[in-house]
């Protein structure tokens, strides 16, 4: 859990520092909610899914502790400007404990999301709540909204040849355990050994169909997927379900297929350990 922690504080700082910024950018000029570049930002972005920034952030907040706050410019940097939003958990949260989500506008006019924790939000207003819900319960937050965490349906953005995850694991008679991730690797370096610049979401799940008890009893399920492509299964149970009508995923077995369901019983164990160690490594 320290390198959750450490990223937090990383946005954290990251945070503080572009509020100062904006601050030092707009105190001579009109009102951020009145700045032409904010606006651009609010009408011309938009999520893979077609929504718009205002649109998820009014989603978001009846589901996750997330109470937007302000609207700024950060100014421009390397010939690129930032737009921010400033937002807490708690509604009477001090300015210090605020957390920002920042949007770079490039100089050809294309805007992405430049604040990586807030990345799920490119895929839907759905995937940023889970983001952010999964966020609180790492972080021991009180009152957490295990519902909508744990309802399959809400991870429906995740496509299959098969259909649509939650809809799969609806119909193959799974729930949801802790702990679940949806978030975004970057990639920090081209040479770096790991992953990186995807989406990932990492679920356990207990399913009530016939199996290795490894698989239906805290099985891991993990998809991830790169700009432009498509969602690509990872855990061995994920391509099961990706492969397999709900609740078969198990029925045949090819004899060629034990040594793998052996490997991937061992990886599946080793999986566990890694989420439970913490799923922002």
């Amino acid at each position: 859990m320290n390198k959750m922690v450490g990223r937090r504080v990383l946005w954290f700082c990251l945070g503080l520092l572009l509020i100062c910024l904006a601050e030092a950018a707009t105190s001579n000029s009109v009102r951020a909610d009145d700045n032409p570049l904010v606006d651009k930002v609010k009408s011309m972005w938009r999520a893979q899914d077609g929504e718009t920034v205002e649109q998820i952030i009014s989603r978001v907040a009846k589901v996750a502790h997330f109470v937007p706050r302000t609207w700024g410019v950060a100014g421009a940097i390397d010939q690129s400007e930032y737009v921010f939003l400033s937002w807490t958990r708690h509604r009477h949260h001090r300015s210090l404990e605020e957390y920002v989500i920042t949007w770079k506008v490039s100089p050809d006019g294309a805007i992405m999301i430049a604040s990586t924790y807030a990345k799920p939000m490119e895929l839907s207003w759905r995937a940023f709540a889970l983001s952010l819900i999964a966020g609180e319960v790492a972080d021991g937050e009180k009152n957490v909204n295990l519902r909508f965490l744990h309802d399959p349906t809400n991870f429906n953005f995740v496509t299959t040849a098969q259909g649509k995850l939650g809809n799969l694991l609806g119909h193959g008679r799974c729930t949801i355990v802790e702990p679940v991730s949806v978030d975004y690797l970057p990639k920090v370096d081209e040479n770096q050994a790991t992953k990186g610049d995807l989406w990932r979401v990492l679920l356990l799940v207990n399913c009530n169909i016939p199996g290795p008890r490894y698989f239906t009893r805290k099985g891991v399920i993990t998809f991830e997927k790169r700009e432009g492509q498509e969602w690509e299964p990872q855990s061995f149970l994920a391509k099961r379900i990706a492969t397999f009508p709900p609740g078969s995923w198990f029925d045949h077995i090819e004899p060629d297929e034990r040594d793998a369901l052996e490997r991937a019983r061992k990886a599946s164990a080793n999986e566990r350990r890694e989420q439970f160690r913490g799923t922002a490594d």
